[in-house]
């Protein structure tokens, strides 16, 4: 793949960078103060980040709610330069009590509830891309699929997504969208691939696949690269970090791959972004997919 067309990705009709920035480090436990993460922000947009990905369930406390979608409005306003072109993707579902715990109301009622606020923190007229947070096992996925497809219909939200869903939910979610899934957010990394059949799946639809947590919460290169010698290994050969070797060999799996690295610094950002033009070659790709 040539290093100009591994720079932008599409999720449906929207063009975006081929990394996205994940806001979750900046709004729950150890987060930091709102000037460094919007230091964070801008450092993104800067070096040409056009996808946030962020949701109503990013925050610390029952009293601060949206924490997240909050602070990237607030970024994006204070922005000297042109913003417009940049997707900000949510989701609702998942929730956050107060006490450190995470609950799930995928209900159609909480779903319109959840979009209607997230519209208002963001200060949009109509949401880029919502993404169902989580399946609820006590409403039937349909349902909550269906009350995507209404927010979709009402012009409440532009495009729509889903997360933390298997192959046959996510054929079912596209059935119910009337083939309208942009896209799919999962956990993937070198030390969780249990998302490769998902992967695939979005490959062949020609859907976007969103790793989240990509570089599997670790921060420490010597542990991540203790903990996968091979990425370590290649990384030193190239003279990079293993953060950015393991996004550049995301980007090589598929087309169709958009890493969202969560950061909360201007400096690991820069350098996540950079893995755009870090090109591997098949076999080193395939060495990592051994690893």
């Amino acid at each position: 793949m040539a290093a100009d067309t591994n720079k932008t990705r599409r999720i449906g009709d929207v063009e975006v960078s081929a990394i996205g920035l994940g806001g979750m480090p900046m709004s729950i436990e150890g987060r930091p103060d709102e000037e460094r993460s919007i230091a964070t922000i801008h450092a993104a947009l800067d070096a040409g980040i056009t996808l946030i990905d962020t949701a109503d369930a990013y925050h610390l406390t029952a009293t601060d709610v949206g924490h997240n979608e909050s602070l990237i409005a607030k970024a994006l306003a204070s922005y000297g330069g042109d913003t417009s072109h940049v997707l900000v993707a949510t989701k609702g579902g998942h929730l956050r009590p107060g006490d450190g715990s995470w609950t799930l109301d995928g209900s159609p009622k909480y779903l319109a509830q959840a979009a209607e606020a997230s519209l208002k923190r963001l200060g949009v007229e109509a949401i880029g891309l919502y993404q169902f947070h989580r399946p609820d096992p006590k409403t039937p996925y349909e349902d909550s699929i269906g009350a995507i497809r209404d927010l979709l219909d009402a012009g409440k939200i532009r495009m729509a997504g889903i997360s933390n869903a298997n192959p046959e939910q996510i054929k079912q979610a596209n059935e119910i969208l009337g083939g309208r899934l942009v896209s799919v957010q999962n956990q993937f990394s070198p030390a969780f691939r249990s998302s490769e059949p998902e992967l695939e799946l979005c490959d062949e639809l020609g859907i976007a696949f969103l790793p989240w947590s990509p570089l599997g919460g670790i921060s420490n290169a010597g542990e991540l690269g203790s903990k996968h010698p091979a990425f370590h290994e290649l990384a030193a050969e190239l003279g990079v970090s293993p953060q950015r070797l393991t996004l550049a060999w995301m980007l090589a799996k598929s087309p169709y791959v958009i890493p969202i690295p969560g950061s909360s610094r201007p400096e690991t950002i820069r350098d996540s972004y950079a893995a755009i033009d870090l090109q591997l070659t098949a076999e080193q790709v395939a060495t990592l997919d051994a690893a």
